[in-house]
């Protein structure tokens, strides 16, 4: 599989620098690609953007309208399309940061190409009354992709992007957009929302909460938006969380069995286990389990996986089934020791079982 790096390649790169030609005859073609993919191999993707945004700098005018001009010529020829939007993006973010009234209305014509959640950060940063006035008339953009811009890019916590410490401190200003978003039409604008709710969750909690049970009464498209941003909440078990989505206590369920095979396996190897629950009274219940992974200083906290959903008929037993393979990814290492498994219902863990890892 390729990595998502190379998204932004040598090709995408000389197909940027057609795009500039294309509607400005003095782009230095040449300067432009030999700068932008010397030392492109060594990089990650984000590196990747900032490193083709500066070799734009080298070459574009210094004039900023200018610039925005040939941006936009080349936009509405159809060009500076898909992952390289980025670039572009970092472009202004780098070069306009001053310029808010030329570089706002000019992400927006770039973010249907892509995306411009990550170039308007460094403006919510350094101009925030005039970015957050723009962003409130953007709720009522005809486009999607603009009108999730609002809550993709004001989120405090955006993947890949430097966080926004203001909003972190203090959501409200983006609550008040997101109000005005959970029930978009578009499922596009309805998941960054949710995304951008579970961010708030991080770091408060009850405004999520009470923010998510005052969507829950008002949303015309389900309650989809409510459980993906409060999925992090639900993980942890947080009481308030599982109330607002008709989720009670563990309290009447019982872990009446729980086996895993092998009880030895070699890194890379996949961990059978299967358990049975048993409730006393009907519940809805949030199953998932848990592995505490063995760390360099120890066994680590647990990682919460998500498993079922599932009504519980009073007394009738409900056997779940998963395999869980150990192997090494990008966000973890596999160490040798000992593991452990946990069975967790409507956030309370019901019991577990200790296996070993070795190399």
């Amino acid at each position: 599989m390729a990595d998502v790096k190379d998204q932004i390649s040598p090709q995408s790169i000389e197909a940027m620098a057609r795009d500039f030609a294309a509607v400005w005859p003095d782009f230095d073609v040449e300067r432009f690609t030999g700068r932008a993919v010397d030392g492109l191999d060594e990089l990650a993707l984000m590196a990747r953007v900032r490193h083709v945004a500066s070799a734009l700098s080298d070459v574009l005018p210094v004039d900023p309208e200018h610039a925005a001009g040939l941006v936009r010529a080349a936009l509405g020829a159809g060009g500076l399309a898909s992952w390289t939007s980025l670039a572009v993006g970092e472009y202004i973010a780098v070069t306009m940061l001053d310029r808010p009234d030329l570089a706002l209305p000019l992400l927006a014509e770039i973010t249907p190409r892509f995306s411009a959640e990550f170039a308007i950060r460094p403006f919510i940063d350094a101009h925030v009354d005039t970015t957050m006035r723009q962003l409130h008339e953007w709720v009522e953009h005809p486009d999607e992709h603009v009108r999730r811009l609002v809550s993709e890019g004001s989120r405090p916590r955006l993947p890949w992007g430097t966080r926004l410490q203001g909003l972190i401190a203090d959501p409200s200003p983006t609550v008040e957009l997101l109000d005005r978003l959970f029930d978009d039409d578009s499922e596009y604008v309805r998941r960054s929302v949710a995304n951008h709710l579970n961010d708030i969750a991080k770091d408060h909690p009850a405004l999520a909460v009470e923010v998510a049970e005052r969507w829950l009464a008002a949303s015309t498209h389900g309650d989809f938006v409510i459980r993906h941003a409060l999925r992090s909440l639900v993980k942890r078990g947080d009481p308030a969380a599982l109330a607002v989505l008709g989720f009670g206590g563990a309290e009447s369920i019982r872990l009446v069995e729980l086996r895993c095979e092998p009880e030895r396996l070699s890194i890379g190897d996949e961990l059978t286990f299967e358990f049975t629950l048993v409730a006393d009274t009907d519940t809805a219940a949030v199953i998932d389990y848990v592995v505490h992974y063995q760390g360099a200083k120890g066994r680590k906290p647990g990682k919460v996986f998500k498993l079922v959903t599932r009504q519980l008929a009073a007394g009738e037993p409900v056997t779940v089934r998963r395999r869980h393979r150990f192997a090494h990814v990008s966000i973890r290492t596999i160490r040798p020791g000992a593991h452990r498994i946990e069975v967790q219902a409507n956030g309370a863990v019901l019991g577990g079982v200790e296996f070993d890892v070795v190399d």
